[in-house]
């Protein structure tokens, strides 16, 4: 049953994420702001937000910037997107035993 749910949930991602419109590069002004390391993480932070944004008005709100300067920006999205999540590690509570 558990397995059922966790896959039509995945089919249900899948096929709302078919209906996405990309934005191609060659759409974007030229002159207009590229956006750089600082501004990544900024958008990373900030991609919870937009999401929900991009979701109900598309065309205003988008969660990743088209016209960035490459590496950079990825980095910084990437980091701003872990600071966000929490960074994936993990804690462990350790149990010491007595012996007696």
């Amino acid at each position: 049953m558990k397995t059922t749910k966790i896959l039509l949930f995945v089919a249900l991602i899948v096929v709302l994420a078919s209906c996405a419109v990309p934005v191609h590069i060659q759409n974007c002004v030229e002159g207009a702001k590229v956006y750089g390391f600082w501004n990544g993480i900024w958008h990373g932070l900030t991609s919870g937000i937009s999401f929900i944004g991009s979701l109900i008005n598309p065309e205003k709100y988008v969660v990743y910037a088209v016209n960035n300067n490459g590496g950079w920006y990825n980095f910084g999205f990437l980091l701003g997107v872990g600071g966000l999540c929490g960074g994936g590690g993990t804690t462990t509570k350790k149990v010491y035993s007595r012996k007696r």
